[in-house]
């Protein structure tokens, strides 16, 4: 069985397995094809490839593999060249590209999402938004850091007193929890809000305080995931993010809801209150973003505060990004690959079911049906 490695369309700097990750897959008594030059964004060489066996081909070779791996999905002509039978291994993000869904149904590929990995903890290590999510944490303090007019730190120095800065992170997932790692060795005082209750403990852990709106609806059968709250908490929430706003120097934001519109959090009134030189990094910018004012991949000044809209933060850190990425894929495929080096898709696997998007022309994922097609079914 072969399996093909893509190269990433320009602007990606990640690479879906290094060296090391295809070299663990040759062991599994598989073959592997590496489009040239795949790995060169992420400080891996053709010559560091071959070195693990694997063969250095041209994209149409890789293509034709039984297994075809990457970030980002072909384009959608190379997609329609596919043969019936086929999988894919990338980021679909179907729960909001349902024509993408329709599309890999209509050609009878097998195509799993690797962003629809369950929640759950045997799933932990092939959890991919979760790896890209601790790199997208982590940096988006240290842009923030790099834009903002003052230090992080308190510090007591023969000129005066530096008071440390105050940084408000929105959302305490996993990239909201380690912005407030990162901010915290920084040395800021650091708040956290989230509408998960179980936040409030992991947030209280790290050293932040957790700001905490009274009425959110159970989030208990999510799966990890937030929630759409009613209209009155959002009128609670508002107000009181607006009141740690416009006292914050830094604001990160992270919340997220699997296949909707990013929740609106930072309204244009409270950026105009905010202080001056103050900065916002809107980790949520590809899905419109929880700032009003963001505008996704731009950094823009409004009323005085820097507002970073970042949707790839993991592609600036290539190599660790790509390492922590190669090894959730491996996890993932060990699932599917028998000792003898063929493709045993196990159905009755809920990892293997759920992270399905197609295969013979069906749609496998309950969730992909649920948050696609409900209304149609209901």
């Amino acid at each position: 069985m072969t399996i093909g490695l893509l190269k990433e369309p320009e602007g990606e700097n990640r690479v879906a397995l290094l060296p090391e990750s295809v070299k663990t897959l040759i062991e599994l008594q598989t073959k592997v094809l590496v489009e040239e030059n795949a790995g060169e964004s992420s400080f891996a060489s053709n010559d560091d490839y071959e070195s693990t066996n694997a063969q250095i081909v041209s994209r149409s070779k890789v293509l034709s593999s039984d297994i075809v791996i990457g970030i980002n999905p072909p384009t959608e002509t190379e997609l329609t060249n596919l043969k019936s039978g086929q999988v894919l291994l990338c980021i679909f993000q179907p729960l909001s590209n349902r024509p993408m869904v329709e599309k890999l149904q209509q050609l009878a590929v097998t195509s799993f999402s690797l962003d629809n990995v369950p929640r759950t903890t045997r799933a932990q290590s092939m959890d991919v938004l979760s790896s890209m999510a601790t790199v997208a944490g982590y940096k988006a303090v240290l842009l923030a850091a790099s834009q903002a007019p003052r230090f992080f730190p308190m510090f007591m120095t023969a000129a005066g007193s530096i008071v440390p800065s105050k940084v408000l992170i929105l959302g305490a997932g996993v990239a909201g929890l380690q912005a407030i790692a990162t901010a915290r060795r920084l040395g800021a005082v650091v708040e956290a809000f989230d509408v998960r209750a179980a936040a409030e403990e992991e947030v209280n852990s790290l050293g932040a305080k957790f700001i905490k709106v009274e009425g959110a609806k159970d989030d208990s059968s999510a799966g990890g995931y937030a929630v759409e709250q009613t209209e009155e908490y959002k009128a609670k929430q508002q107000a009181l993010i607006q009141e740690h706003a416009i006292k914050a120097n830094i604001v990160i934001s992270t919340a997220q809801i699997p296949g909707r519109k990013a929740p609106l959090l930072i309204h244009s009134d409270t950026v105009s209150k905010m202080q001056p030189g103050s900065v916002i990094v809107d980790l949520a910018a590809s899905t419109g973003g929880n700032c009003q004012l963001t505008e996704n991949n731009q950094i823009i000044q409004k009323h005085g505060v820097t507002i970073i809209g970042n949707s790839n933060i993991p592609s600036t850190m290539p190599l660790d990004a790509s390492k922590m990425f190669g090894k959730n894929v491996v996890n993932l495929l060990k699932l599917m690959i028998t000792k003898e080096g063929q493709l045993n898709l196990n159905w009755e696997d809920d990892i293997v079911a759920n992270t399905c998007v197609t295969h013979d022309g069906n749609i496998m994922s309950e969730r992909i049906k649920k948050v696609l097609f409900q209304t149609e079914t209901a």
